[in-house]
């Protein structure tokens, strides 16, 4: 068994096509929703595409992780069982669970990953959740190095899980109740409605406006592309990428953008390994800005930035490209040093500080102009609101770009060794990989004595290195006898088909299942309080008997189940409106200023919020003004 450690890279898959793309592109595993119950309300997938996916995973000893990670009603259990029981037989590695309540069925032996939705960012409940058999911890997002490494060190067998890129939420993940209360619509089950990235008016105590129409719960998006080692080095051994909603093209070009930086990584770390196999060929320069993005923040695990939120809009922006210079009916004069494309998408901040734009119909380059292009648009240039000369444009849509990735970008290959030997009586090819695999096929040596000998071994080479439709690639092709035959091209490479066929199966079957942890005997809870609120989410009798099991009093159970409670907090946040608006108390006194850490109160249309503040754990809550 090897010593060295594996690192993962984990990428998200909306269907089994894109998992495809997913692993091409360097995923050493995917994880994706299956028929139900996968937190993601539209993203549902066959058992047959799932079977799809996992055959071609499994190839290249990737691992396929399906997402069970909603809150479950005690009528939904004997059908999620069912799932899970489905999704073991056709060969699914994992199950990312937020409901404790499958711990208490009968469950098939596989292994079992603790969801992000599980909130844990204490090492103790790490410990308990891999005492009771999770083999696979993902760790909420607001964490430190430090607080990672404090959990690392906690844990004998279970591995870190970690996200790495995509969107944010501003709530600690399954701790957020905005969507439920305000809109029935249960974050927990798979249908957040994004209330945090809605605009607010922001009032202090006074009535004084501090912001208006600004995004103030909506951040920019996840992105740890200069932390890679530093997570290694706390304890992360899986790295996540957010985004089962997310098209092609984004999980191809974020995928091999970190694929790269952790193959970077691992070249100069030879104790390090990647979990999957497969050489890679990219067809282009992955670049994580080309996708959909609302700016890039590493959050807290370099401690507190003052710049995590995008208050002006939760949408991509896109990076400056030119200026305009004059405005048509129909067309709009574009000074540039960029190429402009038909089917690209500009924005621009209207004179409302407003996010406006529109897309380009058809560009031109100015004739005998330096770095002016004429856009042609489909409307007339007066229903683009607040378009005027002298403003800067954006893009967000590179049309070009998103072409590029529409097309094939990457080819993934297993290395093997091709052996063709010739003996008085036979001849046999064999196909062998670095796993021990080996595929041998015999037939009678009957062929005549070859009359070139060295023509005749360069044409059985070239003949048995075609792996041009399979997912081999060999740089080990050897042919061997004392006297070597003449075969004609056809025969060679049916030998060739039949071996590589086998080894194909044989990878297959061999490819081990991930071994389930046994849960320890119940044990002390993980928290000095062991009264659970909602906030434990229990909303079904087997969640119910797990937590009581463990020594927990369910005080209160999820507000999933339709009870209200006007004092529920909506949100609990690492974020901070105070600290971005440079009204935090802390940072006050750092000036030589006093500020109280008074509520602000957020409205957006009818809804109305109340921002409380919690210096001592240096958090913030959302909940509903009669709290106050």
């Amino acid at each position: 068994m090897s010593s060295l450690q594996e690192l993962e890279l984990l990428s998200p898959a909306k269907n089994a096509d894109i998992g495809i793309e997913a692993i091409s592109h360097g995923a050493d595993a995917v994880y994706i929703g299956g028929p139900s119950f996968g937190a993601r309300a539209n993203a549902g997938n066959s058992l047959e595409d799932l079977e799809r996916l996992v055959k071609y995973a499994h190839q290249y000893r990737a691992r396929v992780y399906l997402t069970l990670n909603t809150l479950l009603k005690d009528k939904e259990l004997e059908k999620a069982v069912e799932l899970a029981h489905n999704a073991w037989n056709i060969g699914i590695d994992a199950l990312i669970v937020q409901d404790m309540g499958l711990l208490m069925c009968d469950l098939p032996p596989i292994q079992l990953h603790a969801s992000t939705q599980c909130d844990i960012r204490t090492a103790e409940k790490a410990k308990f959740l891999e005492n009771v058999g999770f083999s696979q911890i993902v760790l909420a997002r607001e964490l430190e190095l430090s607080q990672i490494k404090a959990i690392y060190d906690s844990l004998e067998k279970a591995r870190i899980e970690f996200f790495i890129h995509g969107a944010l939420c501003v709530s600690y993940s399954g701790q957020c109740y905005a969507s439920q209360v305000l809109k029935n619509r249960s974050a927990n089950r798979g249908e957040c409605s994004q209330v945090c990235r809605l605009p607010f008016d922001v009032y202090d105590e006074e009535g004084k406006v501090l912001g208006l129409n600004e995004h103030v719960l909506s951040l920019k998006d996840n992105n740890q592309s200069a932390n890679l080692p530093a997570l290694i080095e706390a304890g992360v051994r899986s790295f996540k990428i957010e985004g089962r909603y997310k098209d092609a093209a984004y999980v191809k070009n974020t995928t091999a953008h970190y694929r790269r930086l952790l193959d970077q990584f691992l070249s100069r770390n030879p104790s390090f390994a990647k979990s999957s196999e497969g050489k890679i060929e990219f067809f282009f320069d992955p670049d994580v800005n080309n996708a959909f993005n609302r700016g890039g923040t590493d959050y807290f695990v370099n401690g507190r930035q003052a710049d995590i939120a995008c208050f002006n809009s939760p949408k991509k922006t896109g990076d400056i490209i030119g200026k305009v210079v004059k405005i048509d009916n129909f067309s709009i004069t574009v000074r540039s040093k960029h190429e402009f494309n038909n089917g690209d998408g500009l924005t621009f901040w209207n004179d409302k500080d407003e996010l406006s734009g529109f897309l380009v119909n058809r560009a031109e380059k100015v004739p005998d102009a330096t770095n002016l292009w004429t856009l042609h648009t489909r409307e007339h240039t007066g229903r683009i609101s607040g378009l005027s000369v002298g403003m800067e444009l954006m893009r967000n849509k590179d049309a070009a770009w998103l072409k590029k990735m529409n097309a094939t970008t990457s080819l993934r290959k297993v290395p093997i060794k091709i052996e063709a030997k010739f003996s008085d009586d036979s001849l046999t090819v064999c196909a062998s990989d670095k796993d021990g695999n080996v595929s041998t096929v015999s037939v009678p040596n009957n062929f005549d004595e070859a009359k070139n000998r060295e023509n005749t071994l360069s044409q059985i080479k070239k003949s048995l290195g075609k792996l041009g439709n399979t997912i081999f690639d060999s740089d080990e092709i050897s042919v061997e006898g004392d006297t070597i035959r003449f075969l004609p091209a056809s025969a060679v490479n049916s030998l060739r088909r039949t071996v590589i066929e086998d080894l194909e199966n044989k990878r297959l079957t061999s490819f081990s299942k991930l071994p389930k942890a046994q849960a320890k005997e119940p044990g002390a809870s993980f928290a000095e309080n062991s009264m659970l609120d909602y906030r434990g989410n229990v909303l079904n009798q087997k969640a119910r008997e797990f937590y009581e099991k463990h020594g927990f009093k369910i005080v209160e159970t999820a507000l999933e189940d339709g009870h209200k409670n006007p004092q529920a907090e909506l949100m609990r946040c690492k974020h901070c409106i105070r600290y971005s608006l440079n009204l935090c108390p802390k940072e006050a006194r750092k000036r030589g200023e006093k500020i109280k850490p008074t509520p602000l109160k957020l409205v957006c249309g009818k809804t109305v919020l109340i921002a409380k503040f919690h210096c001592k754990p240096c958090e913030m809550t959302i909940s509903l003004p009669n709290e106050v």
